[in-house]
């Protein structure tokens, strides 16, 4: 693997930093280096101006707003967008349910979904998980009957995150109850204004709120809504997952929230274990990098490479030790609650415990870490 740019490569990156620094609204920027919370209109605004510069979508299909770039400028237009702390284009939208449609859903469809899709006019949800079902995706409850042209539709799903913002929700429903389990699922997109759906927040450890219940109690929703074929949810549910998969190594972030700990370490980086750690987080992100960078290299037809659960379970770990890393430098600090008025303890320490709490989530969802070993033994092992 050639490590060292060309010179289009570099240029290619300029241009992207300057885009990304001059283009996006400084506020929103500097909330995220801050670690501060972002709110829906700040994620809004920043994907719509990268929409409307034709950087919103590049892995998409060029005739829906793809850029038919190579890996590596993929790579390197996330990088900068990272670095110069822009929020990434909501990935429910342009790494979950817009490949799909791309991928599946017929022209009608496309052409009614995916340019609102790109430019966050819709704010998609996703209807995955269920109570009982957690990882075993295929023993989904949900149903979906059909009612002359309509499909009636009834269950629940949960863990929805920011459901509390969602338009729409990709869902998948069972349609074939005596099929294998896996051959009777379809995938349908539903307005999250139908009658008779609920969504119900859930307060996790951190005392936010990002995720939900969805309650589905006879839902009508037009048979226009299902994507593909029925009975097909379970090839899409793959395709989407794998894409998840890869997004959710989160390199780049975790890269700039191991640089902003060296920058808040201050005097703690004359300990040389606290050096040892941070030099060994580095050596194990490059290896991530470099692995991620392969797996993308390697993924053909749109279908991701099998080697993104390897993504998927190192990415999130070290995800989480950087983010024990930041409790551990801010000390007694981190206890001090977020909100505390007047308090002289500076924010980064405030939100380490709340962010490293929140973290733990990541080793569970899009597949938890646990299934992941069981897809990286049965695949690339062959075990």
């Amino acid at each position: 693997m050639r490590l060292e740019l060309s010179t289009e490569d570099r240029a290619f990156r300029q241009e992207m930093a300057e885009f990304f620094t001059t283009e996006v609204p400084a506020s929103i920027r500097t909330a995220v280096l801050e670690g501060q919370e972002i709110s829906p209109d700040m994620i809004r605004e920043s994907q719509r101006a990268l929409n409307a510069a034709g950087l919103a979508v590049p892995h998409w299909p060029t005739e829906w707003g793809g850029r038919d770039w190579t890996d590596l400028q993929r790579h390197l237009w996330h990088e900068e967008m990272v670095r110069a702390g822009v929020p990434a284009p909501l990935p429910f939208n342009t790494s979950m349910i817009g490949p799909v449609l791309a991928q599946f859903a017929s022209q009608e469809m496309k052409e009614r979904f995916l340019p609102a899709t790109a430019n966050l006019d819709i704010w998609w949800s996703q209807g995955f998980s269920e109570p009982d079902a957690g990882s075993d995706l295929a023993g989904l409850r949900t149903t979906a009957v059909r009612d002359g042209e309509d499909w009636i539709v009834n269950g629940q799903k949960t863990w929805t995150t920011l459901g509390q913002y969602g338009d729409w929700i990709f869902t998948l429903v069972r349609t074939d109850p005596d099929a294998k389990k896996q051959l009777g699922i379809s995938m349908l997109l539903i307005d999250m204004t139908s009658p008779g759906l609920e969504v119900r927040p859930i307060e996790l450890i951190d005392g936010g709120h990002e995720v939900n219940e969805v309650w589905f109690t006879d839902v009508r929703v037009p048979g226009e809504n299902l994507v593909g074929e029925v009975n097909q949810g379970w090839t899409m549910a793959k395709f989407l997952l794998g894409n998840e998969r890869v997004g959710v190594a989160p390199v780049a972030m975790v890269k700039r929230m191991l640089a902003r700990a060296k920058a808040l370490a201050g005097d703690q980086l004359a300990d040389p274990l606290t050096r040892a750690r941070i030099a060994e987080l580095e050596n194990e992100l490059l290896a991530l990098e470099l692995t991620a960078l392969r797996v993308v290299a390697h993924s053909a037809g749109g279908a991701p490479h099998p080697a993104s659960s390897v993504l998927k379970l190192r990415g999130t770990e070290l995800q989480q030790a950087v983010s024990e890393l930041m409790v551990d430098l801010a000390g007694p600090a981190s206890l001090v609650p977020t909100a505390a008025e007047g308090s002289d303890v500076p924010l980064w320490a405030r939100r380490a415990a709340p962010v490293y709490l929140n973290y733990r989530k990541a080793s569970i969802y899009g597949g938890s870490n646990e299934i992941q070993r069981q897809i990286i033994a049965r695949t690339i092992l062959g075990l």
